[in-house]
């Protein structure tokens, strides 16, 4: 396959994973993103918490959505210890499984501390007996004896603290990276815009390309910027579990394997005129997908998109990814490259081939 990603656009995810989006405080990263976006849109719309929105043709009555969220898991400083050590809570969906002997960032307004989750040596343990790993049990030592030396960094409760784990391309094809849940689909929609430009396409609807915070707790930014574009469609992209590695059950989690292509979701929030558009778009265009079924939500943004304004045709393209909320969260090359070909060819498809009442 030709790849459609510019040297530019690898540098630019590059710098764009590497640098921290926690929940709640993603403005860094939204900051990068509109710059990247700006040649590729006619103008911005940002709302109070920090989702950011490029807009094409913005004069436009029919208004489509294209849709990732910026922000990565992490966790706050939730009490230090008289001797120095400090206690943590969630922000987001992270493993404490993976968190024994990790390095960490927090982050104060004195600048990054440096920190690492403390584990005790195995030679320690008694056998047989060993404590797992829990929020509980877990904590950080930033090399201070004292909650004053703590607390003389900069860092108190409320903190909000980052893994530093950073991007590299692994065996040729693979991006490896935290945050790939999912900066990767902030990226994803910016480059279906630059292609959009470059090729100069000129769509007859508003596309809105939707960058949106606070996912990881709750859909929160999706639910808020739905209410102030009031789009007519919505497709979003978000990452999906490769269920090829050991210790998933497939009868469970579907069969699904990176680099096999995007997975095209089945769900109730998932509107089916739209989803067919997609999948007929990806046959016509002989792009790969896979399928996957989704009992009741699918645990993304489209659920906030479809319920929203009266309810908005939506449908979501997934990314597969192993080792969701690790610190070495792994895609395949390809699979981002069609994930970004079926959206722009699922956008001309709708120019081209559908009157927009065919959704309604």
């Amino acid at each position: 396959m030709k790849s459609i990603l510019k040297d530019s656009s690898i540098a630019f995810l590059e710098t764009y994973l590497n640098n921290a989006s926690p929940t709640g405080y993603e403005s860094e990263g939204q900051k990068l993103w509109m710059d990247y976006l700006k040649p590729y849109v006619d103008t911005f719309i940002t709302d109070n918490y920090g989702t950011a929105v490029g807009v094409i043709n913005p004069d436009a009555p029919f208004k489509v959505v294209i849709e990732g969220h910026s922000d990565e898991i992490s966790w706050y400083v939730n009490y230090i210890t008289d001797d120095g050590l400090i206690y943590v809570i969630r922000n987001g969906g992270s493993d404490h499984q993976t968190a024994p002997s990790k390095r960490v960032n927090i982050h104060t307004k004195k600048g990054i501390v440096r920190g690492v989750f403390g584990w005790p040596a195995i030679h320690t343990r008694i056998a047989g007996k060993e404590e797992t790993a829990k929020v509980e049990n877990i904590f950080i030592d930033c090399g201070c004896s004292t909650k004053e030396e703590v607390e003389n960094l900069g860092v108190h409760v409320g903190c909000v603290i980052t893994y530093p784990d950073g991007f590299e391309i692994l065996n040729g094809n693979k991006f490896v990276c935290r945050a790939i849940d999912n900066r990767m689909g902030g990226f994803m929609i910016a480059e279906v815009a630059r292609l959009l430009k470059e090729n100069k396409k000129k769509l007859p609807f508003g596309l809105y390309v939707v960058n949106a915070v606070q996912e990881e707790i709750g859909l929160r930014g999706a639910e808020m910027i739905t209410q102030s574009i009031k789009p007519n469609i919505a497709i979003v992209t978000d990452v999906t579990h490769d269920t090829s590695t050991p210790m998933i059950d497939k009868k469970i989690q579907g069969d699904l394997k990176m680099g096999k292509g995007p997975v095209i979701a089945y769900a109730p929030a998932v509107q089916n005129k739209l989803r067919d558009l997609i999948t007929d778009t990806a046959e016509a265009k002989k792009i790969p997908f896979q399928r996957s079924a989704c009992s009741r939500v699918t645990g993304t943004d489209t659920d906030a998109f479809a319920y929203s304004n009266g309810g908005v045709p939506s449908a979501l393209i997934s990314l597969p990814l192993r080792y969701m909320h690790t610190t070495v969260e792994m895609v395949h090359r390809e699979d981002v490259e069609n994930v970004i070909k079926l959206i722009y060819e699922t956008l001309l498809n709708l120019e081209n081939n559908h009157d927009f009442s065919y959704f309604r």
